[in-house]
Protein backbone atom coordinates (compact mmCIF):
# COMPACT_ATOMS: atom_id res chain seq x y z
CA UNK A 1 0.00 0.00 0.00
CA UNK A 2 1.26 3.46 -0.84
CA UNK A 3 1.89 5.81 2.04
CA UNK A 4 0.00 9.05 1.63
CA UNK A 5 1.80 12.36 1.73
CA UNK A 6 -0.33 13.36 4.71
CA UNK A 7 0.79 10.26 6.59
CA UNK A 8 4.43 10.97 5.73
CA UNK A 9 4.03 14.51 7.02
CA UNK A 10 2.44 13.29 10.25
CA UNK A 11 5.19 10.75 10.81
CA UNK A 12 7.84 13.37 10.12
CA UNK A 13 6.25 15.72 12.64
CA UNK A 14 6.22 12.83 15.12
CA UNK A 15 9.89 12.02 14.50
CA UNK A 16 11.01 15.63 14.89
CA UNK A 17 8.54 16.53 17.68
CA UNK A 18 7.08 19.40 15.68
CA UNK A 19 3.42 18.37 15.79
CA UNK A 20 0.86 20.27 17.81
CA UNK A 21 0.18 18.47 21.12
CA UNK A 22 -3.23 17.18 20.01
CA UNK A 23 -1.80 15.93 16.71
CA UNK A 24 1.08 14.24 18.52
CA UNK A 25 -1.37 12.44 20.79
CA UNK A 26 -3.47 11.34 17.83
CA UNK A 27 -0.39 10.04 16.01
CA UNK A 28 0.73 8.10 19.07
CA UNK A 29 -2.71 6.49 19.31
CA UNK A 30 -2.63 5.60 15.61
CA UNK A 31 0.83 4.07 16.06
CA UNK A 32 -0.47 1.89 18.90
CA UNK A 33 -3.36 0.64 16.79
CA UNK A 34 -1.64 0.15 13.44
CA UNK A 35 1.26 -2.25 12.88
CA UNK A 36 1.51 -0.98 9.30
CA UNK A 37 1.90 2.60 10.50
CA UNK A 38 4.61 1.51 12.97
CA UNK A 39 6.41 -0.21 10.11
CA UNK A 40 6.14 2.94 7.98
CA UNK A 41 7.55 4.95 10.89
CA UNK A 42 10.45 2.51 11.21
CA UNK A 43 11.32 2.82 7.53
CA UNK A 44 10.99 6.59 7.59
CA UNK A 45 13.41 6.71 10.55
CA UNK A 46 15.76 4.42 8.64
CA UNK A 47 15.59 6.64 5.55
CA UNK A 48 16.47 9.73 7.59
CA UNK A 49 19.40 7.90 9.18
CA UNK A 50 20.73 6.87 5.75
CA UNK A 51 20.33 10.41 4.41
CA UNK A 52 22.12 11.84 7.45
CA UNK A 53 24.98 9.36 7.09
CA UNK A 54 25.32 10.16 3.39
CA UNK A 55 25.43 13.88 4.18
CA UNK A 56 28.18 13.31 6.73
CA UNK A 57 30.21 11.30 4.24
CA UNK A 58 29.80 14.03 1.62
CA UNK A 59 30.88 16.73 4.07
CA UNK A 60 33.87 14.68 5.16
CA UNK A 61 34.92 14.21 1.52
CA UNK A 62 34.58 17.94 0.83
CA UNK A 63 36.63 18.82 3.90
CA UNK A 64 39.32 16.34 2.90
CA UNK A 65 39.47 17.86 -0.59
CA UNK A 66 39.93 21.35 0.89
CA UNK A 67 42.58 20.01 3.26
CA UNK A 68 44.47 18.38 0.41
CA UNK A 69 44.30 21.54 -1.67
CA UNK A 70 45.47 23.83 1.13
CA UNK A 71 48.24 21.59 2.41
CA UNK A 72 49.71 20.23 -0.82
CA UNK A 73 49.56 22.98 -3.44
CA UNK A 74 52.53 25.37 -3.56
CA UNK A 75 50.40 28.51 -3.86
CA UNK A 76 49.09 27.89 -0.33
CA UNK A 77 52.52 27.57 1.33
CA UNK A 78 52.15 30.77 3.35
CA UNK A 79 48.75 29.72 4.68
CA UNK A 80 50.05 26.25 5.51
CA UNK A 81 52.98 27.69 7.45
CA UNK A 82 50.72 30.02 9.45
CA UNK A 83 48.44 27.14 10.41
CA UNK A 84 51.36 24.91 11.38
CA UNK A 85 52.80 27.69 13.55
CA UNK A 86 49.47 28.03 15.35
CA UNK A 87 49.54 24.37 16.32
CA UNK A 88 53.25 23.91 16.93
CA UNK A 89 54.57 23.39 20.43
CA UNK A 90 56.56 26.36 21.65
Amino acid sequence: MRTSLLELQQLEEHLFNTAAPEEALLTQARLLLSPELRENLHWQQHAYAVIQQYGRQQLKAELEAVHQKLFTQPEHTSFRQKILRLFSKK
